[in-house]
């Protein structure tokens, strides 16, 4: 009997471990057998990927019950270096959404050890960088432990120790979110501040009186008149919007726009944001996150429209990558703005726009900015996207549209925009050629991706491909949810036989595109890497592999 026939360690079936690493690979949740991640590993892709709406194989709920378990689990083993990781992804930018960070750093505070608590109190401004943030990590604190002394330095330290003008931009501009105030907060934290007493009271009080009596002044040709804004015990911001806030004409409103440059677009009353001349006025100072976010807003109402002044704004304010990299503006809502803005019509309520062709190409442009200078590596790179059904189910970052097959199109653009040397294919549990190559746009990528998932999972393919087409390759680049089963020679396999068939010691970078716990990546081949998606820095971080800089 030839016993091999049945076992061996070069080539085995998706389904099975390989023999003689049965106790390093557990079983995915279609059913195959990868290679788990270390709880470090599986707080990042949480940071960076979330868990919202969970995956084709695992629902929400269990997403983020897993992903809790491992954060606690990092925290046990080193709490303050798991603060130290949530502090760097989200002051980073380097995932679309902050709410896993807020999550994470309210489970830190929660559940650590006392130095962990510290930690996570100290960076908490850090990590919560806006009203809407702060109120946000309190409904989460308030739901997993009560209000202790740690707890209430934390949060009042958030108000205390940001100047008294930068705390007066955060109250007027996010003044209740979440079903939560700044009232409410302070009413927990009880914070105190010779210098920002005056600020609470006028928050706590609520009525214009009491505003007043806050602030001792009454208007702000007051505080003019009188002194500076330091002797008022209100910062001048709260003064500008209490003006806007009385505003009864489009003429007041656009002379306090043209006055306060820095007084927030939220501030304006709701019955002025449809007239095209208020969003002329406020287009230049826009943050750049509300910019994107009222692209069609500003197209319905006639104020961006073609050769406009305003879109020679927007144009040029997305052109600009240092900006848009310095404001945190992540690639995803570049994407979910380009996708949102170019079908004419938003996601929520009534309102269409006739998109400017402009426009949607500088969105484009500024997605690839916002990952920052990519560095080529001169390779010849195989970018394998992963378009099994169970990459067409579900939405990165919760954006309406954007499954992570989309979403692994996009990223392998990125790459392939730089590389001289590429070539991108799909694949499922057969191969599928895709027309996505050098300088195709995003647009191009989002047919080309989205409705071609199909069938089940086979990662191996990519370099089964390769060895087919005898294709000298020094990196493969694979676009994944690691789910796979379909094969019958495990990826890390594959990639061995390739490596002896082609006689060229290619690497492979995995890149997960949901946050599950498994990899198909081989922790013990050097030459292969985990890296999560839609983490900002993972284009260079393949760059550098690829280029055996570590």
């Amino acid at each position: 009997m030839k016993y091999t026939k049945h076992v061996s360690a070069k080539k085995t079936s998706q389904k099975e471990a390989i023999l003689g690493r049965e106790d390093e690979m557990v079983k995915n949740n279609a059913g195959g057998m990868g290679f788990e991640v270390d709880d470090f590993t599986k707080l990042d892709r949480f940071l960076v990927l979330g868990s919202e709406g969970g995956t084709y194989y695992a629902s929400e709920r269990k997403q983020t019950k897993d992903a809790a378990k491992a954060v606690t689990r990092c925290l046990k083993q080193d709490g303050v270096r798991t603060v130290q990781r949530i502090v760097e992804i989200s002051e980073g930018g380097r995932a679309p959404k902050n709410d896993p960070a807020l999550f994470a750093l309210a489970l830190a505070i929660s559940l650590g050890d006392p130095a962990t608590r510290a930690a996570a109190g100290a960076n908490l401004s850090r990590v919560a960088r806006t009203g809407t943030h702060l109120f946000q990590f309190v409904n989460m604190v308030n739901d997993l432990r009560g209000w202790g002394r740690g707890l209430k330095r934390a949060v009042g330290e958030w108000y205390t120790e940001k100047p008294l003008e930068k705390i007066g931009y955060q109250v007027v501009k996010y003044r209740s979110r979440e079903g939560m105030s700044h009232r409410d907060v302070l009413r927990m934290a009880h914070p105190k501040s010779a210098s920002h007493n005056a600020l609470f009271r006028y928050l706590i009080g609520g009525t214009p009186e009491a505003r007043a009596v806050a602030g001792k002044k009454k208007s702000l040709e007051d505080v003019r008149l009188y002194g500076p804004v330091s002797e008022t015990g209100l910062p001048e911001i709260v003064y500008q919007y209490e003006e806007m806030a009385k505003a009864d004409s489009l003429a007041k409103v656009l002379n306090y726009i043209g006055r306060y440059p820095n007084l927030p677009w939220e501030t304006i009353p709701t019955e002025f944001l449809k007239e095209a001349s208020v969003w002329e006025a406020l287009a230049a100072n826009l943050p750049y996150t509300a910019l994107i976010r009222n692209l069609g807003r500003m197209t319905a109402n006639g104020a961006l429209g073609p050769l406009s002044a305003v879109s020679k704004t927007v144009i040029a304010k997305l052109s600009n990558g240092e900006a848009l990299r310095k404001a945190r503006v992540h690639p995803i809502a570049v994407l979910a703005a380009m996708l949102t803005y170019q079908q004419g019509h938003g996601t929520k309520g009534s309102l269409t726009w006739k998109p400017v062709q402009k426009v949607v190409d500088a969105l484009d442009d500024a997605f690839y900015a916002a990952f920052g200078n990519v560095e080529p590596t001169g390779k010849n790179l195989l970018l394998a996207l992963d378009v099994s059904g169970s990459m067409g189910w579900g939405n990165i970052a919760a954006i309406p549209g954007l499954t992570p097959a989309m979403g692994a199109a996009a990223m392998a653009l990125v790459t392939s925009r730089v590389e001289p040397n590429t070539h991108i294919f799909g694949f499922a549990d057969t191969f599928r050629e895709l027309k996505i190559q050098g300088k195709a746009t995003l647009n191009t990528v989002m047919a080309a991706t989205s409705h071609i998932n199909f069938g089940g999972t086979d990662c191996s393919l990519p370099m089964l491909y390769a060895m087919k087409k005898k294709m000298d390759v020094d990196g493969f680049i694979v676009y994944t949810d690691n789910e796979t089963w379909a094969g019958d020679i495990h990826p890390t396999q594959a990639l061995k036989q390739y490596r002896q068939e082609r006689g060229i010691e290619a690497r492979e970078v995995v890149v997960g595109m949901t946050a599950t716990d498994f990899t198909i990546a081989d922790p013990k081949d050097r030459g292969q890497l985990d890296v999560v998606g839609f983490d900002t820095a993972t284009p260079n971080l393949i760059s550098g592999f690829v280029k055996g800089e570590f």
